[in-house]
């Protein structure tokens, strides 16, 4: 009866042994999903069963059985995180539940231009199509509640960049890293400062920067822009900057600045008013952060458009130095006009 145990034992044990290595080269062996990558979308919530039974649907995994079983094992069941996954040939049992557990989901972009108003960052964000909606209805103070800053004005505060994300991720996770992004850059841009700006704060320096950030797509041009304002800055003159007037105005801009936008007073109206406007007007960039807080100084007290084809300004010292930039600026437009014509 010993005898007839041990040889059952060994038996036994020779089975497990051939039905292990059997299991590992099933784990080891690529899916069949054909030469090229294929794409699956795990929901929020959805059990690996389901995952595993979808995945024998398409033909892809021949024994879910076995590939739940492995997940338990590991634990790796309670860790699938939802989003969609890009399966790549040659993905084994193995390497999927890896890519499951590890979150590897596939990333989307997108991509918030330097310039653009937080209006235009909220628009954005509606119509991408794979984001969760979490923000959709609500006002922008709101959101910064949401967000950690309760009262704080949302202009220029998410820094301009392009973003990945998976799909199912909320709009708000990228405004929050948007945010960070700019306490970030701000920050180093401010550390970095020139010595005795007419600027104190990190927060006047963003004002700063949005301004030159809306006046000029040059990145050359950037600090000498800046420098003139700061020159203004410091004698007490006006900054007399259209895009601050602009941003008063509002969604009611129709595209054409009229006389009496200038004339008439309001805290953006850089016109009527000394000194920076109480917020930013834009999202500006990296670029226009640095051009805020190094400016180009050399007495220059205007600029305006060249009206060449390169986005170029014209800069003057003297007001009958600009005057004359003005003219010719003007001359180009007609030129221009007549040769339409």
């Amino acid at each position: 009866m010993k005898r007839f145990a041990v040889i059952a034992l060994v038996i036994a044990l020779a089975a497990g042994s051939v039905a292990w290595l059997g299991f590992q080269h099933w784990l080891d062996t690529p899916l069949a999903i054909g030469e090229k990558p294929v794409q699956i979308e795990i929901p929020r919530g959805q059990p690996l069963a389901v995952t595993a039974r979808e995945l024998a649907r398409r033909g892809w995994l021949d024994h879910p059985r076995l590939l739940l079983a492995y997940a338990r094992l590991t634990g790796a069941d309670a860790r699938v995180r939802a989003g969609e996954y890009m399966i790549k040939p040659g993905t084994t049992p193995a390497d999927l539940l890896r890519q499951f557990d590890a979150g590897a989901v596939l990333q989307h972009s997108i991509t918030i231009v330097e310039g653009w108003t937080f209006r235009e960052l909220r628009r954005l964000l509606e119509r991408e199509p794979r984001l969760e909606q979490t923000l959709r209805g609500m006002d922008d103070a709101a959101v910064m509640s949401l967000l950690g800053e309760p009262g704080q004005h949302p202009e220029g505060l998410f820094f301009p960049d392009t973003y990945l994300f998976g799909k199912g991720t909320a709009d708000l996770e990228i405004l929050r890293q948007a945010r960070a992004r700019m306490r970030k850059e701000l920050d180093s841009a401010w550390a970095d400062r020139a010595k005795d700006l007419p600027i104190a704060t990190p927060y006047e320096a963003l004002i700063l920067a949005s301004i030159v950030e809306k006046e000029t797509a040059l990145a050359s041009e950037r600090p000498r822009i800046s420098g003139v304002f700061v020159q203004r800055l410091r004698r007490g003159m006006r900054l007399q900057t259209d895009p601050t007037v602009i941003y008063g105005i509002g969604a009611r801009f129709d595209g054409n600045l009229r006389r009496s936008d200038l004339d008439r007073d309001g805290p953006y109206n850089t016109y009527a008013r000394t000194g920076l406007p109480p917020t930013p007007i834009a999202l500006p960039g990296s670029g226009a952060l640095r051009a805020a807080v190094r400016p180009d100084e050399r007495d220059e007290l205007f600029f305006v458009a060249t009206g060449l084809a390169d986005g170029s300004h014209r800069f003057s010292r003297t007001h009958v130095e600009h005057e004359r930039a003005v003219a010719e600026y003007l001359a180009r437009l007609r030129q221009r006009r007549q040769e339409r014509e």
